[in-house]
């Protein structure tokens, strides 16, 4: 009996440091999963609510009438972010295969790089691949990546150093190159 009172009162002092209870983060990962959020991605899904519920409470906005259907919409937010930015680096892989210049003796070759190239792109952390796309592809020193970006330059070389080492592995395990 006397555990049971003390179980109890450890779950009250963890639900009042979380925002949300336990049905609400079932109905969170349940509305990113029929969103299409990958399983595998679900637990970052239910990390930015409960964060998005803080960040409300911590700036003195008065909390929401229904957490669970705040919840809810903002769990469906997040799944449509999450496509917008999976249909973005499609785009992005595909504008890259597509910069293939046929005229070469090798197009085919080339292409194939290309493929590879933009595949091993999406792989790559979101700060790596950025400086990647901005050195490589948009041809900026990088000094004018650091500027743009408000970086040190140490911090962009290093990217560029663990961004080109981790494609060039990528591309010889795929036997591209």
């Amino acid at each position: 009996m006397l555990r049971r009172k003390a179980r109890r009162a450890q779950g009250a002092d963890r639900s009042a440091d979380d925002p949300l209870d336990a049905a609400q983060e079932r109905r969170v990962r349940a509305v990113l999963a029929l969103g299409g959020v990958p399983q595998a991605d679900l637990l970052d899904g239910v990390q930015q609510v409960r964060l998005r519920l803080l960040e409300r409470a911590a700036s003195g906005r008065e909390a929401p009438r229904d957490v669970s259907a705040w919840a809810a919409v903002v769990a469906s937010n997040l799944a449509m972010d999450w496509h917008r930015a999976k249909r973005r680096q499609e785009r992005l892989g595909e504008r890259l295969a597509a910069r293939y210049d046929p005229a070469l003796p090798s197009a085919e070759d080339s292409r194939l790089l290309s493929l590879a190239v933009a595949r091993g792109l999406d792989e790559l952390p979101a700060p790596q691949r950025q400086v990647l796309v901005l050195r490589f592809y948009a041809d900026l020193p990088v000094r004018g990546i650091a500027e743009e970006l408000g970086i040190p330059e140490g911090t962009v070389k290093s990217r560029l150093h663990t961004a080109v080492r981790a494609l060039r592995t990528r591309l010889h395990e795929d036997e591209v190159v």
